[in-house]
């Protein structure tokens, strides 16, 4: 049985349309038109209280926005004409799900550290930091061990951020997708962390973990 009546979106977009120009390079933009696709009223942590997680991606024939929540998702409160949106429940995946299966899985990640700073100015909060490369990399190994995924394969992609307005002062967003095979050593974990999404950056795109069957060899 699922844990959740979780349900994930996914929206080709229709790259003519005004607003998905807009909202493509636009964080705060986009937050603004996919939070109309879940209940008004719901306060100041309506993402966080929805479990809404997405991630927008792109390939040779245009734009694909995948959105997951933990409550129904209602698309007809997209802007008419946004793009052509299928919306499954997640109940069967979950229940697949099972320690020792192989799969492969995509996920956008805001790899960061926290500076550390000298014993005189210990009472200081250190700035965050995003990582690259090498650091980034160990960064989404310690992630997906903790997360219950034993990497086999990972392959990095830079991504390049949309603009935001409302970010806080210093603080810089550093998107990489991870594509790769993994096995699943702790289903309960993997669970929560596909509900829950990892990491930071949740509002810019990060932290959804798509999963799908591993090809036998």
């Amino acid at each position: 049985m699922s844990p959740s009546p979780a349900v994930l979106a996914r929206i080709r977009l229709n790259p003519h349309h005004r607003a998905v120009q807009r909202d493509i390079h636009d964080a705060d933009q986009m937050h603004k038109t996919l939070m109309r696709m879940v209940p008004d009223h719901l306060g100041d942590h309506a993402r966080q209280q929805t479990g809404l997680l997405y991630r927008l991606d792109t390939d040779d024939d245009g734009h694909t926005l995948l959105v997951q929540a933990a409550h129904p998702l209602n698309t007809a409160g997209l802007p008419h004409g946004y793009g052509n949106a299928d919306t499954r429940e997640l109940a069967p995946m979950f229940q697949a799900l099972h320690d020792g299966l192989g799969v492969r899985y995509r996920i956008v990640v805001n790899p960061i550290k926290r500076e550390r700073l000298s014993l005189d100015r210990k009472n200081e909060r250190g700035r965050t930091l995003p990582l690259s490369g090498p650091d980034a990399d160990q960064w989404w190994q310690r992630r997906a061990t903790a997360s219950g995924l034993q990497l086999h394969t990972l392959t990095p992609h830079t991504i390049a951020p949309a603009r935001s307005r409302t970010a806080k002062p210093g603080m810089r967003h550093s998107l990489i997708r991870y594509d790769g095979t993994a096995t699943i050593t702790d289903t309960h974990a993997l669970t929560n962390a596909v509900l829950t999404g990892i990491g930071r950056g949740k509002s810019y795109g990060a932290g959804l973990l798509s999963l799908a069957p591993a090809p036998t060899p």
